[in-house]
């Protein structure tokens, strides 16, 4: 049964990354490694200054990677991942502009 299952798992893991990979299954591959490079850089950040912080560099890797899943649900027909990622580079957006706006009058967000 454990052997079976290793099989069926190889057989699935073969069929999605192999046999079906494309332009759009590694541009999707991509933007998932810019979304979660943004944890790696809050992290590094956080480590360097002691507490938690969330740089400026966090929010652009959110919205790169953010954009980029969307593009890609769009290109999929993925009404989740549209819905999802719609709003969510939204709030990246503002999140920008809010940080940008508030700059210049002491903003608690690490510069990087």
């Amino acid at each position: 049964m454990l052997i079976q299952f290793g099989q069926h798992l190889g057989d699935y893991l073969y069929d999605v990354f192999v046999a079906k990979f494309d332009f759009w299954l590694a541009f999707g591959l991509i933007a998932q490694l810019l979304f979660t490079a943004r944890f790696l850089v809050q992290w590094i950040s956080s480590e360097r200054a002691g507490q938690s912080v969330v740089p400026m560099a966090f929010w652009f890797f959110s919205m790169g990677g953010g954009l980029m899943t969307l593009i890609y649900g769009i290109a999929k027909r993925e009404p989740v991942i549209i819905l999802g990622q719609s709003l969510a580079t939204i709030i990246y957006i503002r999140n920008i502009m809010l940080i940008v706006k508030n700059r210049g009058s002491g903003s608690k967000v690490e510069k990087s």
